[in-house]
């Protein structure tokens, strides 16, 4: 017999006035907590929304050929952002070449060998802190590593800044996604008589790839638009330069530089830069989300 038919009088009494008001303070708990965020929402929306607006309209205001012909020149001398761009897409390019085979090989090794270890668990916590430490404070310890010690701002500097960046993110997705595969997977593979490297390899990153490649292509749209770490690495550049042993050119350096100029043509280059930074970074959201969505 069971303690409640032993002892009637510890049997709930379901009381209807009780649960009437519960029911009312619930709903209205509710609404209130639906309209405040609806409302926070309709903020956050209206004030990108605006700063879009100013963008697209400013930005394709400025957008002339010259501006991806021409190298950045003197006020008044009809230049262009050709050597910001270039030096952009190499630092970019070359920082993602650097930082994603490290990333992904240290989100494999602590999505497979070093699950519930104590040396994992630190890899894990001092890439959690670069993931979310202030990108100038990156640029800085370049600074202190590679161009005080060589004499002088350069390329190489600015593209280990930015690879130093994007490094954690790889690290976070790779793990992430190798997490998600399920271990009668990898035991069946093992069970073939595959050595785990190769299971690894053919299996788990195959599996993986959407996912990975999907951290990548977030990694590279955080990495384009950063300007902190690059004014204390690669300084910029107003020639036209491809020496990555040199101060070297780049886009927000650029932008960072002429917004704040009393001359109107260099000002309107910045709206221009900044528009084509925005652009590259969505196609590159869009992107990202497509191929995270069509591996599922």
């Amino acid at each position: 017999m069971s303690a409640s038919a032993s002892h009637p009088a510890l049997t709930p009494v379901k009381d209807r006035a009780i649960a009437t008001r519960l029911g009312r303070r619930r709903r209205r708990t509710d609404r209130i907590a639906r309209t405040l965020s609806l409302v926070a929402t309709g903020i956050g929306l209206v004030f990108l929304a605006s700063i879009l607006a100013t963008l697209f309209v400013k930005g394709f205001g400025a957008l002339n050929l010259s501006v991806f012909t021409e190298v950045t020149r003197p006020p008044g001398s009809d230049g262009g952002l050709l050597n910001a761009i270039v030096g952009s897409l190499i630092q970019v390019a070359l920082a993602t070449l650097v930082g994603t085979p490290i990333g992904m090989l240290v989100g494999t090794y602590l999505a497979e060998y070093a699950r519930g270890s104590r040396f994992g668990d630190v890899v894990r916590f001092v890439s959690d802190i670069l993931l979310s430490a202030p990108s100038i404070l990156i640029g800085l310890f370049v600074y202190q590593l590679l161009v005080l010690p060589f004499g002088g701002f350069s390329g190489w500097a600015g593209v280990v800044a930015l690879s130093i960046i994007i490094i954690p993110i790889v690290v976070r997705t790779t793990e992430d996604m190798l997490s998600l595969i399920p271990n009668t997977l990898r035991e069946a593979v093992i069970g073939l008589g595959s050595p785990k490297w190769k299971m690894i390899v053919l299996v788990c990153w195959r599996s993986a790839i959407s996912g990975i490649i999907t951290g990548i292509l977030l990694g590279i749209a955080r990495i384009a638009g950063e300007t902190a770490p690059l004014l204390f690495t690669s300084l910029g550049n107003n020639a036209w330069s491809t020496d990555l042993s040199q101060p070297m050119p780049s886009l927000p350096i650029t932008i960072y530089s002429y917004a704040g100029s009393p001359f109107q043509d260099w000002i309107e280059l910045a709206w221009a830069g900044a528009l084509l930074i925005t652009l590259a970074v969505l196609l590159l959201n869009i992107a990202a989300r497509s191929l995270l969505r069509g591996g599922k």
